[in-house]
Formats: structure tokens, sequence, C-alpha cells
């Protein structure tokens, strides 16, 4: 068996609702997202120059999960500006061992400035690609998916509801 340490992902970029500057101006226009795993790494919907602050995208991203990433960062941006983020668990996509292949989860979190503050809320979807456990490496005591959570990272806050679709 091939010993692999990436997954890869597709994540698309719905819509936002209800994005803020300043915590009070809603966003006039080039609201963009960034998607990231690894700060090294991001990659990012074009801008949406008429949404306003409820800009659409429907974009798709595709990326390279690491095996030991536990969280993916999604940010909006109005310009240069990060005016929300959400961590997003990987264990909410990823689903443990009773999804199908290709499955896509549809997510809602809710974005926080950099103040903590609510700033909106980000629909997504994420897409493991092929399947779930195929291609990691057997000798692992538990599968990539089985991301442990704790206080540390998420700070005891949830962020979002994943919520599935048939």
């Amino acid at each position: 068996m091939e010993v692999r340490t990436s997954k890869a992902i597709e994540v698309t970029v719905i819509s936002a609702e209800g994005l803020l500057e300043n915590r009070r101006k809603p966003v006039k226009k080039n609201a963009f997202v960034v998607v990231k795993s690894d700060p090294r790494n991001p990659i990012s919907t074009g801008v949406d120059s008429e949404g306003g602050s409820y800009p659409s995208w429907n974009q798709k991203l595709e990326m390279e999960l690491q095996a030991h990433v536990r969280f993916i960062t999604v940010e909006a941006h109005s310009g240069s500006k990060v005016i929300g983020s959400a961590n997003i668990p990987v264990t909410d996509f990823s689903g443990g061992y009773h999804l199908p292949e290709n499955y896509s989860s549809f997510l809602s979190y809710r974005l926080r400035d950099a103040n903590g503050e609510k700033n909106g809320i980000i629909n997504l979807s994420v897409k493991v690609k092929g399947g779930v456990n195929s291609g990691y490496a057997a000798s692992c005591s538990r599968p990539w998916i089985r991301a442990p959570m704790d206080d540390k990272v998420a700070n005891g806050i949830v962020t979002g509801i994943p919520v599935s679709y048939w």
C-alpha cells in the first residue's frame, strides 16, 4: 500500500452573508475569500465586485490537506483587509468512516473579526477527494480523519455546524 501524508480536498466557497467593515459599515464591493490549511499555501476565490455585504462566488478551490492538519482557515477579505475568519475542524467534513467517496459536506460558519466580534457567515461545501480512508498507512493506529479536539486550539468555542444534504 502506498503511504501518503496528504489528501486532496475540494472547497467550494458558495457565498457570505452580512459582511461588515469596521463592525458597522456594510462591505460595498471587492470581497474575496482565502482558504488555507498551511499559512504558506493559501488559495483564494476571485473578487465579487457587485455582491456588497452578501457576496457570492460559487468557486471550487482544490488543495492538499496534510495528515497532521486539524483545521482549515477561511478568511473573508474586503480589498486588502481581513474582515472575518473561521477555523473549520477537519472532523466537520471528513465524517469518520461512514461517508461515501467524494461526499460533499455543506457547511455554514460564523465569521469573527480580529477582535473576536461576529462579522457575517460564510457558506461552503467541502469534499474529500477519493476514498476517505484510501491511501493512508495501514500501520497508523487511527486514520488522519480522527483529529482530536481540545480546548487549546479552539478555546472551547464552536463556530460552525456541519449540515448534511441528501
